[in-house]
């Protein structure tokens, strides 16, 4: 087991009744832990070109600054409506509790850019599959999607798989539902 996996906390009915959420916080908290976390994802896709690590609010800020930081790429956030300061591109997603919206900078990324999106956690791919779009839209290449966590028994890349062909990588695959 890596040492991050032991340190991730299952929460029962969070946000709401019939979730797990699946707390990383610890494992962010814990210095050999998240190092390890962040090197196993950059090790991934090193020597794919990546040039644009994108990231969604707010946990894909923490691991997906850091992957970026080790593989010597940009860091790109992807935010909640109305957290950028100039144009943006936006777009809309439905996530296992209900629906949103990603921006980023309309020239945050360019038809030059190789992509790498990186989360903490993917489970139903609605933000997954907002943030391909947002690449897309931009001109840049996807290279890959990398994760801390896949809920794999929601069938995430069956979802990722209708807007992309681009390697999806998980540390940590979860079969079936979290038990508390």
């Amino acid at each position: 087991m890596r040492p991050y996996e032991e340190l991730i906390v299952p929460i029962p009915d969070y946000p709401k009744p019939g979730i797990v959420f699946q707390d990383l916080t610890p494992a962010f908290a814990d210095g050999a832990a998240f190092a390890a976390m962040v090197d196993d994802l950059a090790a991934h896709f090193a020597g794919a070109g990546i040039t644009k690590v994108v990231g969604a609010e707010a946990r894909g800020f923490i691991v997906g600054a850091a992957v970026a930081l080790r593989l010597g790429a940009g860091f790109v956030p992807c935010r909640k409506p109305g957290k950028l300061p100039r144009t943006t591109l936006r777009e809309s997603y439905v996530l296992e509790y209900g629906t949103d919206a990603l921006e980023i900078h309309a020239d945050a990324l360019t038809p030059d850019d190789v992509v790498l999106i990186v989360d903490d956690l993917v489970a139903t791919g609605g933000t997954t599959t907002a943030m391909v779009r947002l690449v897309r839209a931009s001109g840049a290449h996807l290279a890959g999607l990398g994760f801390v966590m896949e809920l794999a028994f929601l069938s995430p890349r069956a979802v990722i798989a209708e807007e992309t062909d681009a390697e999806v990588f998980s540390l940590i695959a979860v079969e079936g539902e979290p038990r508390t």
